[in-house]
């Protein structure tokens, strides 16, 4: 026959022991909810303030606008020029490394694809100038013909 008897309460101390979290797991979770907490609290703070700002600053900001924007445009340029200028400043630096390298032999990365170009430049400057040897004699027999007394 089934047992129905209700389970007493040793047995239900028991499952709940069974099911319940650790002290490693209670810590992590109680870390996790105050971390939580003191994020969620320092948002809300943070767009309080922000909002606060906006609303009391709006009136500022709209009467000196006019001095405001060219300021900001001025700061724009400026740093933008001071951005690039570095950028190539830097770019610069990297080109006269590798080209120092390059001259003295240290063979840097990227100097084996240059000697292939330059082969390739060269051999197709002395094919071109075969090319251009052979087509100038066949212009020169044609211009003969056309005018034998030439």
């Amino acid at each position: 026959m089934a047992d129905n008897r209700p389970p007493t309460v040793a047995a239900l101390f028991r499952r709940f022991q069974e099911h319940a979290p650790n002290s490693p797991q209670l810590i992590g979770f109680l870390t996790l909810f105050i971390s939580a907490s003191i994020l969620i609290f320092l948002t809300g703070l943070t767009l309080t303030a922000a909002v606060l700002a906006l609303i009391f600053l709006t009136p500022f900001i709209l009467l000196t606008s006019p001095i405001w924007l060219p300021v900001a445009f001025f700061l724009f340029l400026a740093t933008a020029g001071v951005l690039s200028l570095g950028g190539l400043a830097l770019a610069a630096a990297a080109g006269f490394s590798w080209a120092y390298r390059y001259f003295k032999g240290m063979h840097p990365p990227g100097s084996d694809r240059l000697e292939y170009a330059s082969r390739r430049i060269y051999d197709t400057a002395s094919h071109v100038k075969d090319y251009a040897r052979e087509y100038g004699g066949y212009l020169q027999s044609k211009v003969k013909d056309a005018a034998p007394g030439a």
